[in-house]
């Protein structure tokens, strides 16, 4: 077969890999389609606008997908082995190399494989760059392998992305967003759950696999012997296109696809590029309110949530109540990714969480709660800052995230203990920076005694280990005369679904979801069998809340199915068995708990009584993007560019919603949803 000799590669190069872009993006659309989480109801310009307009996104993507390729094009240059430049670049990637294998440097802070990547990065290209300085020979031959090698890189990255981006939508039902950007951060903990969860020499195969075959189509066509790297007339003519395209495709994804959001979330999110999604998530994990969303005159705002939360011109809702005050210990438990379709109770038919399912018969149930979030963190700073979510990232996560005022810091002022238990690292989504900087004592599986640790995954160590771990600290605080509080963030319910053999009896894939949850169960159940026979038990109060769903996929961005957890409140003999049907948050459960134990306080929390009779029945949920405002069978969402949407909600058969996009919205909820979400985001 007669191939093109190529003379200028980039040139070559580029218009192939934006045609590849094409096709690989419209392949990718139609995979994802198919996925079982995708609700496919799209009218003809719905239709029109995800394969169209995608199109136009991922050639606007390519094109700055090219800068790297560029780059290489220019370092494939013969200049590099002038004498003076040579010499140079020789010394500099000797000293960068001896930099980065002996001293401190920045890729040591994140920690897990990334020095080591780094330094071999350093190493390969100080070894390469030198036997091509002193062995003239192997260059021109080494220019043409570069040239494939990079074309290589790109299949099998073009490869590689479309099975991620598959697997991500199948956990989220969304293509890449703040989720994975802390996955990439955290590298340890996500590579240790990736080898954990899936066959990855098979699946690494099959990608080097289907890499080479696209890279072959690619490039059947050329022959790139006689490949040079263009005349200096090229190379400028290629910088100027690749400079334009590549500003003109960022500008484009930046500005120009977000005015073309659709009501329909699963439109939206085929239309992107997935790619582009993560470089935007990474850039923006805040939100500035007043700049992206709808707002009313900070003063107006102020005013009005000091009238919904009962706060004085200070913003403090003195809390008085008559008698004394009931300093019960305390047990919070926040279980991962425990969905309310789990349980019994909600409609689940294969009997998985017996243990839990009891707690609602002998406890305070709150049948109608809402998860602030998709993820642990807003979990965790809903339950202990009792505040709505804020904006683009979880303020748990944020570096100005301790001196708050806290659940936390009103125990300490009743003479508590206040601990933060959880069986991972805690330096992951920031944990331990959080709960340390907000006065709590935290430990996590370093601070755990030889022996202490009998099963572990990537993410720590399993909940039973956890509970154990509790109920001997619980043992030392009450030996010390002291009313003790310890929030407990369990692991074992989260990909890869392992735990300790011959727990539980499960028929199908003992490393699956529903599994775990089970085993989860059979943790907690154990737990509080084993607290039940401590002198403490009778004389502490247990919480025990999901720390989100274990999906937030739906047609809507706010589907209130994944937002219903199941909540409790558990002492026997102290608290009589109720069922609680108000509509509430996670932010509610901690006030409610103060109130139940008498405790007079000043409160700056956004969270109320459940309990009392004035209770506004009301809850928050989050995206990273979209701020929901439940209220009045009203769903309200706060979305960037100024955008509102309203949802008429309505039950259907159990614990099922649908969700009617209203053409007018309600002034009311619309209102109570501005001012509750600008006075916690701006601190008003």
């Amino acid at each position: 077969m007669n191939k093109r000799r190529v003379s200028d590669w980039f040139s070559w190069y580029a218009p192939v890999l934006a045609f590849t872009a094409l096709i690989i993006g419209a392949i990718t659309r139609i995979i994802l389609l198919f996925n079982p989480l995708t609700v496919v109801d799209f009218t003809i310009w719905q239709w029109f606008k995800i394969f169209v307009l995608g199109a136009l996104n991922d050639l606007a993507f390519a094109a700055i997908a090219l800068v790297p390729a560029f780059i290489v094009y220019t370092c494939l240059n013969k200049w590099k082995y002038g004498k003076i430049a040579g010499w140079t670049i020789w010394g500099i990637l000797l000293a960068a190399t001896l930099y980065f294998l002996f001293c401190n440097d920045i890729s040591d802070e994140y920690g897990g494989p990334v020095p080591v990547m780094v330094n071999s990065l350093m190493l390969v290209l100080f070894i390469c760059f030198s036997i091509k300085w002193f062995v003239p020979k192997v260059r021109d031959g080494w220019r043409v392998a570069g040239m494939h090698v990079t074309m290589f890189i790109y299949a099998f990255l073009i490869v590689a992305n479309v099975a991620s981006e598959y697997t991500f939508w199948d956990e989220f039902g969304v293509r890449y967003n703040f989720i994975a950007v802390d996955y990439l951060v955290y590298t340890n903990e996500v590579i240790g759950n990736i080898m954990e969860s899936y066959n990855m020499p098979l699946l690494i195969g099959a990608a080097l696999a289907a890499g080479a075959l696209l890279y072959w189509l690619m490039t059947r066509k050329a022959s790139f012997r006689e490949a040079g790297t263009g005349t200096a007339l090229q190379w400028t003519a290629n910088l100027v296109a690749i400079s334009c395209l590549a500003v003109g495709g960022g500008f484009w994804l930046h500005l120009g696809y977000r005015h073309f959001v659709s009501d329909n979330v699963f439109v939206t999110e085929l239309q992107c590029n997935g790619c582009w999604n993560f470089l935007e998530a990474y850039n923006s994990n805040e939100l500035d309110f007043r700049q992206f969303y709808t707002s009313i005159d900070d003063s107006d705002a102020k005013a009005a949530k000091q009238s919904f939360c009962g706060q004085d011109e200070n913003g403090v809702q003195h809390i008085v109540k008559e008698g004394e005050e009931i300093h019960k210990n305390i047990i919070l438990i926040t279980i991962e990714s425990l969905s309310g379709d789990f349980l019994a109770r909600y409609g689940n038919t294969r009997g998985i969480t017996p243990h839990i399912d009891s707690l609602a018969r002998l406890g305070l149930c709150f049948d109608n709660l809402f998860a602030t979030g998709n993820r642990t963190v807003r979990g965790l700073e809903a339950v202990t800052l009792c505040i709505p979510p804020s904006s683009g990232e979880s303020i748990v996560k944020r570096p100005d995230c301790g001196g708050r005022f806290s659940t936390g810091e009103v125990l300490r002022s009743k003479g508590y203990t206040t601990r933060y238990l959880y069986g991972g690292d805690s330096y992951f989504d920031n944990m331990g920076a959080f709960f340390s900087g907000n006065g709590y004592e935290v430990v996590d599986r370093g601070q755990y005694l030889p022996g202490e640790i009998t099963f572990a995954n990537i993410w720590g160590t399993c909940d039973e280990d956890s509970y154990n771990e509790a109920l001997r600290l619980c043992d030392a605080d009450f030996a010390s005369g002291k009313p003790f509080f310890t929030h407990i963030m369990t692991i074992s319910n989260h990909r890869p679904y392992t735990y300790p053999e011959g727990r539980i009896q499960y028929d199908g894939n003992p490393m699956s979801r529903r599994a775990a949850v089970k085993y989860t169960d059979y943790a907690i159940g154990k737990f509080l069998a084993d607290a039940s026979r401590k002198p403490w038990f009778s004389e502490t109060v247990f919480v025990i809340v999901a720390d989100h769903c274990a999906s937030s996929a739906g047609k809507t961005s706010l589907p209130l199915d994944c937002y219903h957890i199941p909540a409790f409140i558990y002492s026997p003999g102290f608290i009589e068995p109720e069922t609680v049907g108000k509509t509430c948050s996670q932010i509610d459960l901690m006030p409610t708990l103060f109130s139940l134990l008498n405790f007079s306080y000043d409160s700056r929390f956004y969270g109320q009584d459940i309990l009392s009779e004035d209770f506004k029945e009301r809850a928050f949920m989050a995206t990273y993007q979209d701020l929901g405002y439940y209220a009045d069978d009203t769903l309200t969402v706060l979305s960037p560019v100024r955008q509102v949407r309203q949802f008429s909600i309505s039950r259907g058969n159990g614990w099922e919603f649908s969700e009617e996009l209203l053409d007018n919205p309600a002034e009311k909820p619309l209102e109570e949803a501005v001012v509750f979400y600008q006075a916690a985001n701006l601190g008003l």
